[in-house]
């Protein structure tokens, strides 16, 4: 059930009241900042598997197994990480929060009132089971 025209008026004057009042606030809320922070995550992830690599070549030369295999485990979990921080990231093309000005707006804002249905429908679907 989509939302009613007055909820949906509402919704937009409350979407452009945080806009004018914060901006960087709102964009933060669109979800412009994940593609950072996942690239970010995947860049830890590789730093971490070298560190894996590191740990594993020191114990073959102490000749201690434990540390061998505490560096495959911290590959292992790093690897992961990696992997499914790339593909949780955003296409470049996905989130243009970046520039547009006042033309930009208007398409991020349906982005915004197409996800709060879409959880208000898994919600209700939700509930209703």
């Amino acid at each position: 059930m989509p939302l009613s025209e007055h909820e949906q008026r509402m919704l937009e004057q409350m979407e452009r009241a945080l806009y004018a009042e914060d901006p960087k606030f709102a964009t933060a809320l669109e979800g412009s900042g994940l593609r950072t922070y996942t690239r970010r995550r995947v860049y830890q992830a590789v730093a971490g598997f070298l560190v894996g690599i590191a740990l594993l070549m020191a114990g073959m030369v102490a000749q201690q197994i434990w540390i061998s295999v505490v560096g495959f485990l911290v590959m292992l979990g790093c690897a992961v990480l990696a992997v499914t921080g790339w593909r949780k990231a955003p296409k470049p093309g996905e989130h243009s929060a970046a520039g547009g000005g006042e033309r930009g707006r208007p398409r991020q804002r349906r982005t915004v009132m197409n996800r709060i249905e879409q959880r208000w429908q898994r919600r209700r679907d939700e509930q209703g089971q």
